[in-house]
């Protein structure tokens, strides 16, 4: 019996690699962190050779990308999977996973094709991305009536808007188009972050502690954050009152050190797979405080930018990654490879370049820049190195998935 329900099991018809849609994404989402930033470094510390002819400028480029193409592949792969585990019905996995993918891989490759063929090519291709997750998310939620889950997919579509607004500035429909596209979309994504960490990361604490430590979560705290990342949202991407921002990111950045306060123990430090989120968190929450601060002019705003990407995406990212392709491919979660360390250094070493250092040593600007660009890289090659072979082969308990 349990012979022909693996035969007829569709997902593990499926080839290894198109089980589970974390495979495929974190696999694509780590080589497009190393390329991309390639060449990001090209682009930025050579200008007289980049190409005349590319349908975005460099910086928009390297912004979009860095939001809607890097971090959205890790948010895919984390969705289509999580959503299997809440609901119990299988999300996207082989053809159907392909062309998701596929569609993904074309619009990271349309910016450098010639404008004529890229300007029809990256909107369709994007888009059709965007919308063809929120609905791979949004079937099983409807199939199983979990209501709760319209939050997660409510910040899937308003990021898919906010890719329409950029696509509208880009091709001139909208005169702050671009802008807006862009920083919503970050925004959107730190809030959809911050949703996904309240969710995992008190339990990830517990399960990985095991000595009975429970981290505290205050109703009033999470109520409290959500509707102030709403306002900030508004005001800061839309509205022109930067006191207002100011005082809204102050708030979040003492609502989230709170809750980073509620779930600390000591014993997070030892244990790599839970110090990497909690440092990231702590970046995230450094940000809000960075954004404060820049609203005043006291400090350049692409450091509250970097210290949310490099700091609190790039570290958060790769922690999930890390944690989530261990417990999917059948390992133990709490005895993680010897040097998935050095992967979560790299990133923090990366961030302080690029945040910190920038604020101690302004006069060697470009050059943390570029230091902070390879050891992005090398944090990124360092973890395809270790969890790639995970990512294509078989989960070692013998199980689907």
């Amino acid at each position: 019996m349990n012979t022909i329900l693996q035969i007829n099991d569709p997902q593990r018809s499926s080839p290894t690699f198109l089980q589970l849609g974390f495979r495929p994404f974190f696999l694509f989402a780590g080589c497009y962190a190393i390329a991309s930033m390639m060449l990001w470094f090209g682009f930025y510390h050579f200008p007289t050779a980049v190409p005349d002819q590319l349908l975005l400028a460099p910086i928009t480029w390297h912004a979009h990308e860095m939001i809607y193409g890097y971090t959205f592949a890790v948010v895919a792969g984390f969705l289509l999977t999580a959503v299997k585990n809440w609901t119990n019905i299988q999300t996207l996995h082989g053809k159907a996973l392909l062309g998701l993918l596929t569609l993904w891989c074309l619009a990271r490759l349309a910016p450098l094709l010639p404008p004529s063929l890229a300007s029809y090519l990256l909107p369709t291709m994007d888009l059709a991305f965007d919308a063809w997750l929120c609905v791979a998310v949004l079937l099983p939620i409807i199939k199983t009536r979990q209501w709760i889950q319209l939050g997660v997919l409510s910040k899937l579509l308003l990021m898919l808007l906010s890719n329409v607004l950029f696509y509208l500035g880009i091709y001139g429909f909208l005169p702050h188009g671009a802008q807006w596209g862009i920083y919503a979309g970050l925004y959107l994504l730190l809030s959809l972050i911050l949703l996904m960490a309240r969710r995992v990361m008190p339990f990830f604490i517990k399960q990985g502690l095991a000595n009975g430590f429970t981290p505290l979560n205050r109703h009033w705290l999470d109520i409290a954050s959500l509707v102030t990342m709403l306002i900030f949202i508004v005001v800061e991407v839309f509205l022109p009152y930067p006191q207002l921002a100011a005082l809204l990111a102050s708030i979040l950045c003492v609502l989230h050190l709170l809750r980073l306060t509620d779930w600390h123990h000591r014993g997070i430090w030892k244990k790599p797979l839970l110090w990497s989120l909690f440092l990231a968190y702590g970046w995230l929450v450094l940000g809000f405080g960075f954004t404060a601060v820049s609203k005043m002019n006291w400090l350049a705003p692409m450091l509250a930018v970097h210290a949310f990407t490099v700091g609190g995406i790039g570290l958060m990212t790769l922690g999930m990654m890390a944690r989530v392709t261990l417990g999917h491919t059948g390992r133990n979660i709490l005895q993680p490879p010897a040097a998935v360390d050095n992967i979560f250094i790299l990133i923090l070493i990366a961030a302080v370049l690029r945040v910190i250092f920038p604020v101690l040593l302004p006069q060697h600007y470009q050059l943390w820049i570029a230091v902070s660009q390879f050891f992005w890289m090398g944090a990124f090659g360092l973890f395809l190195w270790i969890y790639a072979p995970m990512l294509v082969k078989v989960r070692i308990d013998g199980r689907a998935g």
